[in-house]
C-alpha cells in the first residue's frame, strides 16, 4: 500500500503499474487528506510490536481460541497488519515461545502482559484503545459484543449470546487452531458489516415479500 496525502501523483502511477502486471490496485480519491477529512480511523503505532525479517508482525497466544482470541487477530490483520503470523501454544508456553520467537504475546493473564483484560473489559477492548481505534462508532459496537460473549456478559448486548454461541461451534467444528481462525474472520467481517451500516435493516417473515398490486375494476 502507498499512502499518497491527496491521491494523486505517485499513487495514481503506482496504481497504474500494478494493473498493468494483472493485479488488483485501486486509489483513493483525495488520498490521506480526504481519509482524515471524514473522520475515518487511523491507526496509532506507539503499541505496534517490531516486525520480524518477514515483514510481519508475529503474535502467539493459548491454543484452543473462543472469541477474544479470534477476535483480535481479526482486529489486527483487518486495521493494522493484514500478514500478521499467529501462534497457538499451549498455556504455559505462550511466555517461552514469545521470548524465542520474540513474538508478542495477547490475551494471558500475566502482569508483564500489555494485551490482555483490564478490569471488565476483554483484550480486544485494549487492542481498540490501543490502536487508537476507539472513536470508530462500528468497532465500538462490535467491542460490546466481543466483551460479551467474552466475559459471560450476555446481558451488555443481545448480539453477544449469538456470537458465544458460533464461537464454541466453530471451536468444534475445527481442531486446527488456524482453521478456525480463517473460519472466525468470516464471522467477524460480517459482524463488522453488521455494526457498521446493517443494524436499521429488519428482517421478518413479510418484509421481503413482492408487492401485491391491484387489478382495476
Amino acid at each position: 500500500m502507498l499512502v499518497d496525502a491527496d491521491g494523486s501523483g505517485r499513487a495514481v502511477a503506482a496504481a497504474a503499474i500494478l494493473r498493468s502486471e494483472g493485479a488488483v490496485a485501486e486509489v483513493l480519491e483525495g488520498g490521506f487528506t480526504a481519509w482524515t477529512a471524514g473522520a475515518l480511523p487511523t491507526i496509532s503505532l506507539a503499541h505496534l510490536p517490531p516486525r520480524h525479517e518477514d515483514g510481519r508482525t508475529w503474535w502467539v497466544t493459548r491454543a484452543r481460541p473462543k472469541v477474544d482470541r479470534i477476535a483480535c487477530p481479526w482486529l489486527i490483520r483487518r486495521f493494522v497488519d493484514p500478514d500478521a503470523r499467529f501462534l497457538f501454544v499451549a498455556p504455559g508456553e505462550v511466555l517461552t515461545v514469545a521470548a524465542q520467537q520474540q513474538a508478542e504475546p495477547f490475551d494471558i493473564a500475566d502482569e508483564g502482559v500489555f494485551w490482555s483484560h483490564r478490569g471488565e473489559r476483554c483484550t480486544f477492548d485494549v487492542m481498540v484503545e490501543a490502536f487508537g481505534l476507539e472513536k470508530h462508532e462500528p468497532l465500538m459496537r462490535l467491542a460490546a459484543i466481543v466483551r460479551g460473549a467474552d466475559t459471560d456478559r450476555l446481558d451488555l448486548v443481545p448480539e453477544a449470546a449469538g456470537l458465544l454461541a458460533i464461537s464454541l461451534g466453530l471451536s468444534r467444528i475445527h481442531s486446527d487452531d488456524h482453521a478456525q481462525l480463517d473460519a472466525g474472520m468470516a464471522v467477524y467481517d460480517a459482524l463488522y458489516r453488521w455494526c457498521r451500516d446493517a443494524q436499521g435493516e429488519k428482517h421478518n417473515w413479510s418484509s421481503h415479500q413482492p408487492a401485491r398490486g391491484k387489478v382495476s375494476a
